[in-house]
This record gives structure tokens, C-alpha cells and sequence, in this order.
């Protein structure tokens, strides 16, 4: 009896608790599915282990094809939304702080906005210029940056403000000019923020199958939408998984080189 009383008083609730809620959450509904694909993309209809699966995408020059427009208008659009938002960042980062809140605001604010409202609010103005109908890739790329732009301007926005300007300041005193300051002290201290950017532009518009639906009038097929036609009819799930499987493989490696598994804080934008 003392012990169990022992037992009941030396239980205390600590903040290590909150993280069951958490880990539960992690194991349905990531480590499962996880396990899922990678059990449907290395074995056949029969539930035998075979290399088939990825064979089949390989071969297949529907599959080749589709995972490089996939990436070729991800960089695209990546590329695009870093050449808007690198600026844009820099001008806010350098206002005073009771303006460029509110200037910032008007960027962030149509994050609030439902997806599919602002999708087809700009599907509806590209239309008055024929563009949706005649440029289906054109259309999807401004679809795509209209849409990711706010994750580029927030990171690169957060590390410019957080820079410290004495840096800036010593290499003015030594005589370097203002694109000296910006290419040898400004734009390299920044690159934690241009990659936190890239990442978080480009990993989503290799999946946003949406985007490419709504913009291309359905003629252009991104990697995103080439596994849920696996998926959704209930075809194969075996070539749905291995799509998936390679494409967590092309995330991992892109989230790789940009320093996201770095133990180091201002390797990328994990100070965000």
C-alpha cells in the first residue's frame, strides 16, 4: 500500500506530456502512410518484393516526361518568385519598422483568402487576355507564382530585418561601394532566407496539382496530379506509390543541398 502511494505522489505532469498528442498524430497519419507507399512501391499486384513498379516509370516516357515539367516549371516558378521577392524583401527589410508592417501586411494578407477563391478570382482576369486558353503553361507558372509568392517574401523578409548592418557599415568605411556591400556582405548573410524560400516555393509546386488543373485547362499534368490518377480511380496503387516514393526521394535531396537537415542555425531559414 506505501508503495503505491509512493508510485501516485512521484507522477508529476510535465511539458514532455504535450508531446503525445503530437506523436500519436505523427504515427497515423505520417510513419503509416509512409510505410504504405514504400510497401506498395516495392512489391507487385501479388504482394511479392519486385523492382517492377520502378522499372515501369523509368521506361515509361509518359513518366519521364511528367516528372520534368514538374520540375522544370517548379524552378521556374521558383525562380520567378525569388526575383520578386528578393527585392520586395529587401526594400521592407530596410523601411521603418511602422511602414513596412503594413506593406508587409498587404503581401500576407491574401494567404487568408481561400485557395480556391483567389485561384479562380485570377483564372478570371488571365481569361479577359486569352491567356488560360492559348498558353497553358504560361497561365500555370503565373498561377503557381501568384500563389507561392508570400512564402518567398516571409523568409527572405524575416533574415534581411534580422541582419546585423554593422557588417554593412564596417566594409562602406573600408570603401567598398553599395553593390560591393550588397554582392560580398548583403546577398551571402541572406542566403538562409533564399534557401528557407526555395524550399518552401518550390517542394509544393511539384505536388500543387490544383494549380495546373485550374490554370491549364487540365492539358498540363504535374507529377502531383499523375498520382492521384493512380490513386484516385484505384487503378494501381503500386505505380501511385513509386511516383510517391521517388518524389519524397527528389525532396529529400533538394531539402538536402539547401542545408535542411544543418545542425546549423544560419545554414538555412530555421531561425524563421
Amino acid at each position: 500500500m506505501e508503495n503505491e502511494v509512493k508510485v501516485k505522489k512521484g507522477f508529476s505532469f510535465t511539458r514532455a506530456h504535450l508531446c503525445f498528442p503530437y506523436a500519436i498524430f505523427l504515427v497515423f497519419f505520417v510513419i503509416l502512410p509512409l510505410i504504405l507507399i514504400v510497401y506498395y512501391a516495392f512489391t507487385s499486384k501479388s504482394g511479392r518484393i519486385s523492382f517492377e513498379n520502378f522499372i515501369w516509370f523509368f521506361s515509361s516516357w509518359a513518366s519521364i516526361k511528367t516528372l520534368l515539367i514538374s520540375i522544370g516549371l517548379s524552378l521556374l516558378t521558383t525562380f520567378i518568385c525569388l526575383l520578386i521577392a528578393y527585392p520586395v524583401a529587401f526594400i521592407l527589410a530596410r523601411m521603418k519598422s511602422n511602414k513596412n508592417v503594413i506593406l508587409l501586411f498587404l503581401f500576407i494578407m491574401p494567404m487568408w483568402i481561400n485557395f480556391v477563391l483567389r485561384a479562380m478570382a485570377m483564372k478570371e482576369l488571365l481569361d479577359l487576355f486569352g491567356i488560360i486558353t492559348k498558353y497553358n503553361y504560361l497561365s500555370t507558372v503565373i498561377g503557381m507564382v501568384y500563389d507561392y509568392l508570400p512564402f518567398m517574401v516571409l523568409p527572405l523578409f524575416t533574415t534581411l530585418s534580422n541582419l546585423d548592418k554593422s557588417y554593412e557599415e564596417a566594409a562602406s568605411d573600408l570603401g567598398a561601394n553599395k553593390v560591393k556591400v550588397f554582392t560580398k556582405i548583403t546577398f551571402p548573410l541572406s542566403l538562409a532566407g533564399v534557401f528557407s524560400g526555395i524550399t518552401m516555393v518550390f517542394l509544393p509546386c511539384m505536388t500543387c496539382y490544383v494549380i495546373s488543373d485550374t490554370f491549364g485547362s487540365g492539358k498540363v499534368t504535374i507529377i502531383g496530379k499523375f498520382i492521384e490518377q493512380w490513386f484516385g480511380t484505384g487503378d494501381n496503387w503500386h505505380y501511385g506509390s513509386v511516383i510517391a516514393f521517388i518524389l519524397i526521394v527528389i525532396m529529400f535531396i533538394s531539402t538536402l543541398f539547401t542545408g535542411g537537415f544543418s545542425e546549423d542555425k544560419n545554414s538555412r531559414g530555421t531561425t524563421l
